[in-house]
């Protein structure tokens, strides 16, 4: 058996495989609160993903009625791009800043503007440092917490971390490094220039973990951490990796033609690479994989957190929200929501906010508020696949995970919106999945250096066919004309052009 276990924005989740049949035993999940402040903060403590894994950990072996002595190994998928930091003796600092946060987005562009701006930025780590990144959150907490910023001793991702806590070492692997603004997607080395223009006598370049591959293990459980949390001892942490990396695994998302779409708080699209064919546009993050390759990706800020916010305006819970939503018709009646409450990284607006056009006195209902939110966070999808169909992305197919992924109204929507066939893997928690999946190739490799990843993914996922939609093509043709003036709208507003053109990109 082996233990995956997914540290995200609202909670942890934890699931129990067999690898050998790749069947999932048992699953266990935990909440997390978030720590929201002015400007754009979020945060949370990391005690509390501490306390959710072992929350999590208990009820996925409860749910399996399994002895915790006989999992093999644990892979760890973590949010990415947030910042832990330690002090000499292992002390975490202060709260860990998020990958939602753009408390530092000025930080951020200041950085943006030394390196020499985006196409800089693009030669010379790969990618296109954003708000959110780890880097610009470094630079912000030297500013604001001087004193704290000296006592610095580790730097770590969130998955680093509970790596840490689980084995005492701390180590990164490249998928997740990509993800901090000092990392080179191409040569998969730490960027020490980089920090070195952040604090000049180098004690932050030697804060950073050590890098290691993606089938290798970081160590075993800690003795008195496997007495607590009733694992085998000899269990091996795996690598781990950013949740979008282990997402990918999960998926089987580990050769060319598949597109995984992901429809949690943020809504994500990637795809495999096994070159890093680095896209001009700087939306498109050309990140490495968690399984030897590249995942160029798209992120946007606001999904479910979006239609979260009015379903508690309205003081509607889940079901009588999606009523209401496919209550009313394509395009809402007119009614078009920019839904950017966390500001937003595609389109690259960390500075915008949430707004609703088009409103009459004839179509203000409960309905098309529902409807419009749903559409504008997946309006950003489509803006993002378009971006990654412009850099030469293909698929036949898009594969669903995520909450969003359980609503018959939203995979339908997406279908017909990408103008794509949809179809839900049968464990929507792939991240977890996908963390479960890594150690057991970690674990064989031990003993077999040849031990293939794509076989334990052939035995371990699978697509539900029950949730398969097909676009319908008189929807694909309203959907096209409501995403034009939500890319006109966003033209309008925040004077931005929106590469590429208002033409449609075929599949």
């Amino acid at each position: 058996m082996y233990l995956g276990i997914d540290c995200g924005t609202q909670g942890t989740k934890a699931l129990l495989l067999d690898a050998d049949s790749g069947r999932v035993l048992g699953q266990g999940s935990a909440s997390h609160e978030l720590i929201s402040g002015p400007n754009g903060r979020r945060e949370q403590e990391t005690e509390q993903w501490i306390s959710a894994f072992e929350k999590a950990t208990a009820g996925a072996l409860a749910d399996a009625g399994a002895d915790g002595r006989k999992v093999l190994g644990i892979g760890i998928s973590g949010q990415q791009h947030g910042l832990v930091t330690l002090g000499a003796e292992g002390q975490v600092l202060r709260p860990a800043k998020l990958w939602c946060d753009t408390e530092s987005a000025d930080e951020n562009r200041r950085l943006l503007d030394w390196l020499g701006g985006e196409q800089c930025s693009l030669e010379r780590l790969g990618v296109v440092i954003a708000p959110g990144y780890t880097v610009s959150k470094l630079l912000w907490m030297k500013e604001q917490h001087p004193q704290l910023f000296e006592r610095i001793a580790h730097v770590l991702l969130p998955h680093d971390f509970l790596n840490y806590w689980l084995t005492g070492r701390c180590c990164s692997e490249y998928g997740d490094a990509s993800g901090t603004g000092y990392f080179d997607v191409r040569t998969r080395k730490w960027d020490f220039g980089i920090l070195r223009h952040i604090d000049p006598s180098g004690r932050i370049e030697a804060a950073l973990p050590e890098l290691i591959e993606s089938h290798q293990s970081v160590g075993r459980l800690r003795p008195e951490l496997a007495k607590r949390l009733r694992l085998n001892p000899q269990a091996i942490v795996s690598s781990g990796g950013g949740d979008n990396m282990m997402g990918a695994i999960g998926t089987g998302n580990i050769s060319s033609g598949a597109i995984t779409m992901s429809l949690g708080t943020s809504g994500t699209l990637y795809a495999y690479a096994n070159q890093p064919r680095i896209s001009p546009q700087p939306s498109v993050a050309t990140f490495c994989s968690s399984s030897g390759g590249w995942l160029p990706l798209i992120c946007t800020m606001n999904l479910t957190n979006a239609s979260g916010a009015i379903r508690d305006l309205l003081q509607l819970d889940l079901e009588q929200f999606n009523a209401l939503a496919a209550h009313a018709p394509i395009s809402a009646e007119g009614v078009t929501m920019l839904p950017f409450l966390n500001g937003e990284r595609v389109p690259a607006l960390p500075q915008a906010t949430a707004s609703l056009h088009g409103l009459t006195a004839d179509n203000l209902t409960r309905a098309n508020l529902c409807r419009s939110v749903v559409e504008g966070v997946t309006f950003g999808l489509r803006y993002g696949l378009d971006l990654l169909r412009d850099s030469g992305i293909r698929s036949e197919r898009i594969q669903l995970i995520g909450g969003g992924a359980k609503s018959p109204l939203w995979r339908q929507m997406v279908a017909d919106m990408m103008a794509t066939p949809v179809v839900c893997t049968t464990h929507s928690e792939a991240a977890a999945l996908g963390g479960a999946i890594q150690a057991a190739w970690c674990h064989a490799r031990q003993s077999n250096p040849e031990a293939s990843l794509e076989a334990l993914c052939e035995r371990c996922v699978s697509v539900d066919e029950a949730t398969a939609v097909e676009p319908e093509p008189g929807a694909v043709q309203r959907y096209e004309q409501a995403y034009r003036r939500y890319r006109s709208l966003i033209s309008s507003t925040y004077g931005q052009s929106t590469p590429p053109d208002l033409t449609t990109i075929a599949p």
